[in-house]
């Protein structure tokens, strides 16, 4: 009989129900995508939680509301598909996994090839997908994660059992291969194995590597040459809401207010696509004449002419760039990312509607290189160019930059005198930090409750607390699940200023209660 055990926080767009099994977390999931309650963005359920995001914090209270209403009792209706996998029962860990359960190396491919499974919902990547059944067995996972898994990698672990779509890190228990292509972004439906599916292994001697479609476009006529591009510089635009389930993270802008002023001020939608650069002199050469604006970090720019005159332009302004001259970005004295938009907007290969760039799951367009060529995206530009816009400013070098926090949802895995010391304590932002997450550098914190977290669904701005105990606040790019204790959520309307702060910038964390639940 399933129940709700309690609803948390997770920052000012999230709230974490945790039940009191898989059964109740797939209750809970089908009663809510069944009909989804306004404003909802994701549902993210994992062993023992459903994560709910909303797309802005006004909606909150109404689906905390409905997930107390939902009817945990009744069983969870699917209308998923019945997918077989063949499987190579090859694996490096079956002989262990034999003797982790007693049984004959046979006796676990017949039982794993016999069983049922049910996919029950998305894991850290892509395609991956915690598959279910009455008769899985439990093993642990390695004592020593490998570095490598090989896609197509059939594993089991914790009572799970799963598939690796693509080459990652893993610590699952290896007892197969398959060809099955698990993670394919050009089929309409890019993952093989969706929540609700039914699957079936069956086992064969050998697998047939599944091809991927491959599409082709025609080039559009470029309009910029990157000539130089900086530390790294990627296509951005407002990012892929909505796939959180099938482990695929929201991505885009870093700063998305940024970006959104770069566009109005070229006339494009405030989403519409166009570069994220990080310092190191992103240059861009006009092969047609242009419109563009730069905007985010506080940097010269630079218009060299094609007789070899210079000319500099400011920020935050639309401006031309002609035929045969060259755009520069210099350092920041402000700021680390600066956002270039296109009259136009930049055309870039659309992955689930987004053509944001990736790093950490590799969907999107690939960083810019020396050489490539820029066009601009199909259809008319309707919208007029903008004025110039002015923006807060950014905090200057070695200045305290104060960031509100929602604490929670795991803030009770810390003693009271470690979370006070959180909130009273300054970090530093340390020259590891990327897309994926800003790390800090400060008196580590302890926990109070010792053991494992189940991995559960993460939030853009979640603050994790690895076992270093040096905080670590999720970005663009993150994972959607995770195993470490979150002890709060930087406000939505916060993250763009932590995405402008450089390694070494000082930080604050100031707590901000969460409405009533």
């Amino acid at each position: 009989m399933g129940a709700l055990l309690g609803l948390r926080r997770a920052g000012d767009r999230a709230a974490l129900a945790e039940l009191d099994g898989l059964d109740a977390v797939l209750a809970l999931q089908a009663g809510l995508l069944a009909d989804p309650p306004a404003g909802v963005v994701d549902v993210v359920a994992a062993a023992r939680t459903v994560l709910v995001t909303v797309a802005l914090p006004r909606a909150l209270g109404a689906v905390e509301k409905r997930i107390r209403a939902v009817d945990l009792t009744a069983p969870a209706v699917t209308a998923g598909r019945l997918v077989t996998v063949e499987v190579v029962y090859d694996g490096d860990d079956l002989a262990e996994v034999a003797r982790l359960t007693g049984r004959s190396e046979e006796s676990v491919v017949a039982e794993h090839a016999g069983a049922e499974w049910s996919a029950a919902f998305g894991g850290f990547a892509p395609g991956f997908v915690y598959l279910s059944s009455p008769d899985a067995v439990e093993v642990p996972r390695r004592t020593s994660p490998r570095t490598r898994v090989p896609a197509g990698s059939v594993a089991l672990a914790g009572g799970y059992s799963a598939v690796y779509p693509n080459d990652s890190p893993g610590g699952w228990q290896l007892i197969g291969r398959t060809g099955a292509v698990l993670w394919d972004p050009s089929r309409v439906e890019p993952a093989l194995i969706q929540a609700g599916d039914t699957v079936r292994f069956t086992a064969v001697r050998e697998v047939i590597q599944a091809a991927t479609a491959s599409r082709s476009a025609a080039e559009p006529a470029p309009v910029l040459e990157v000539l130089r591009p900086g530390l790294q510089t990627l296509v951005q635009d407002l990012g892929r809401p909505g796939h959180a389930a099938a482990g695929v993270s929201e991505s885009g802008a870093m700063d998305r207010g940024a970006l959104k002023r770069a566009n109005r001020m070229v006339g494009n939608p405030p989403g519409a696509p166009g570069l994220e650069a990080l310092p190191g002199g992103l240059t861009l050469r006009a092969v047609e004449d242009t419109i563009l604006a730069v905007a985010g970090a506080e940097v010269p720019l630079s218009i060299i002419t094609a007789d070899g005159g210079s000319a500099a332009v400011p920020v935050d302004c639309p401006f031309p760039l002609l035929a045969g001259e060259s755009l520069s970005l210099g350092a920041p004295s402000s700021g680390l990312r600066s956002y270039v938009a296109v009259r136009g907007g930049v055309r870039a290969e659309r992955v689930l509607g987004s053509a944001a760039g990736d790093v950490l799951s590799g969907l999107g367009p690939v960083a810019l290189a020396a050489g490539s060529w820029l066009g601009l995206e199909d259809g008319p530009v309707s919208g007029a160019v903008g004025a110039p816009e002015a923006p807060a400013p950014l905090p200057g070098p070695g200045t305290s930059v104060v960031l509100r926090v929602v604490p929670g949802p795991r803030e009770d895995w810390f003693s009271p005198e470690s979370a006070e010391a959180f909130y009273a304590g300054e970090w530093a932002v340390t020259a590891e930090s990327n897309r994926v997450g800003i790390r800090f550098s400060g008196e580590p914190l302890t926990r109070s409750v010792e053991g494992e977290l189940q991995s559960e669904g993460m939030v853009r701005g979640a603050i994790q607390v690895p076992a270093s105990g040096l905080p670590l606040v999720f970005m663009a790019d993150h994972p959607v699940t995770g195993g470490y204790p979150v002890i709060g959520v930087v406000m939505d309307a916060d993250q763009d200023l932590l995405a402008q702060l450089p390694p070494g910038s000082r930080v604050r964390f100031e707590r901000v209660a969460p409405a009533s639940l």
